[in-house]
């Protein structure tokens, strides 16, 4: 595609160059650079690409995009490089890319979720709703990328502008036309979804989080940046009863829709009664509530994952497909079937106990799980965990205290160990539950799958079996050498070699 074509419509200083020139393809990482290539200069927190200018050029790169100036001896090196200024790099990226591959988000319906809390989950809700109702969606987020028949990683929750606009139209390509995506502040502050319009943005909640150097300055700058998903968006269906949706929705652009708990916010436009029921079955272990809408009207909608948290998933999800006008039929079969791989996700091996695996890796997010399961009253709450190698050691004091004090037997192993020896951790988690309750019950097992087939082999009835740190991961990182190690499969093959029943 030429030039002139992909920068059409945007603001630069053409520095050097003709517009005329032929682009084969787009790239920020100079070590990919091939002949006919754009090469974009980002102003990064620990490197700045313009100093590559000359070894991309000689790589066979026929343009730059460049944020300040380059060196004159640089440039007189280069005479027959086309070279354009914009005032921010990453956003022409953005844009270009979105050229490049012809705007494959016009051709779907974008639904975009953010919040520090609950994205992943909601979005899982989202596809499986508009599935129910006959689109074939695609989505993008911490799990990675999927479309019917299709599923790979991705490095973060929100790829590099290039990446997703080149995900969007291999969707796009492959017929999709819904596509639901978690949207991280990051991807907003770093223009990963600059020109990008959605139909829909969702948000579920705001807690501390991504404060520090290379992320965020203060919480209200991490607020601000989920706020800018509301400027770019036709509908908002955002969390009433969050006490930071007002101020994150300064200067919104779209037609907001509310949910939340019917006591605390009785004027949102979708609202869960406080009495909601529990479920509890081989298959399932999930909530119930009734809803009220707009109009007045109720419905009684099951949820198959636990706890309140999974109530404000489906009611920031019921918005959302109201706003779309999805039915109540697709709405209900959508919620009590969506799966979401290692959150709160039940492995159904006995009909004599439940056992689950979740992502729950720190004490906050270990503390909120067991609370849940608390609720549904076990024979006996047992979770089996560890902590990674190489991280804060009081992520393990915290991990050993919460799960000391919350559950009633705690079986300690590894977590990606990384460099460090098992037994150092161990030793630290152990100086938690002393902390804590010391005197719980809890047994140490090095290999994790040995400690899986523990907690199979020593179930009692009732017992609600927690396996967390690593949910949806599927290797296990030892002394820096990862193994594959999918902790679903793992339990299924033992508990069909054993017979459970």
């Amino acid at each position: 595609m030429l030039l002139k074509e992909l920068a059409t419509g945007l603001d630069y200083t053409l520095v050097q160059g003709k517009l005329s020139v032929d682009i084969k393809d787009i790239y920020y990482d100079s070590r990919k650079v091939v002949t006919g290539g754009l090469f974009v200069c980002i102003v990064g927190t620990v490197r700045d690409s313009h100093d590559f200018a000359a070894e991309v050029v000689r790589k066979g790169a026929v343009a730059l995009v460049i944020q300040h100036d380059l060196p004159a001896g640089v440039l007189a090196a280069m005479p027959d490089v086309t070279v354009l200024q914009f005032s921010n790099t990453r956003y022409a990226m953005a844009m270009l890319s979105a050229a490049l591959f012809d705007h494959p988000a016009r051709a779907m319906t974008m639904i975009g979720v953010t919040g520090t809390k609950g994205k992943t989950t909601t979005t899982h809700m989202i596809r499986a709703v508009l599935t129910a109702a006959g689109h074939k969606v695609g989505m993008v987020g911490t799990n990675g990328v999927y479309w019917p028949g299709h599923h790979h990683d991705l490095n973060n929750t929100t790829p590099e502008s290039y990446e997703l606009q080149k995900i969007l139209r291999e969707m796009a390509d492959r017929s999709c036309d819904a596509c639901v995506m978690e949207v991280s502040s990051q991807g907003l502050m770093m223009d990963r979804v600059a020109g990008i319009h959605y139909k829909v943005g969702v948000f579920t909640n705001l807690y501390p989080d991504h404060i520090g150097p290379g992320e965020h300055a203060s919480f209200e700058e991490y607020r601000a940046w989920k706020g800018e998903l509301f400027k770019r968006c036709d509908v908002g269906v955002v969390n009433a009863d969050d006490e930071n949706t007002r101020p994150l929705l300064l200067g919104h652009t779209c037609r907001l829709v509310t949910y939340g708990m019917a006591d605390t916010s009785p004027a949102a436009d979708y609202r869960a009664a406080r009495a909601y029921r529990l479920l509890r079955t081989k298959t399932m272990l999930g909530v119930a509530f009734a809803l009220t809408e707009p109009d007045g009207r109720g419905m009684e909608v099951e949820v198959g994952m636990p706890g309140l948290f999974s109530i404000y998933n489906a009611l920031a999800t019921i918005g959302m497909a109201r706003a779309l006008n999805i039915g109540a039929d697709a709405i209900r079969e959508g919620l009590r079937t969506a799966v979401v791989k290692g959150r709160v996700e039940l492995v159904p091996i006995s009909e004599k106990f439940t056992i689950l695996i979740d992502y729950a890796h720190n004490e906050a997010a270990a503390e909120s799980l067991l609370e849940t399961l608390r609720a549904y009253r076990p024979n006996r709450l047992v979770v089996l965990f560890g902590c990674g190698g190489n991280r804060s050691v009081l992520r393990r004091y915290g991990m050993g205290e919460v799960c000391s004090k919350m559950a009633d037997f705690c079986i300690l192993t590894e977590d990606n160990n990384r460099y460090e020896k098992v037994e150092d951790i161990l030793a630290d988690i152990k100086k938690g539950i002393a902390k804590g309750r010391p005197d719980v019950p809890f047994v140490e097992i090095p290999d994790r799958l040995d400690a899986l087939h523990y907690a199979i082999d020593n179930a009692q009835a009732g017992d609600l079996i927690a396996v967390i740190g690593k949910g949806h991961e599927t290797y296990r990182d030892r002394m820096g050498v990862k193994t594959p190690f999918l902790e679903r499969e793992l339990i299924e093959e033992y508990a069909a070699a054993r017979g459970v029943e």
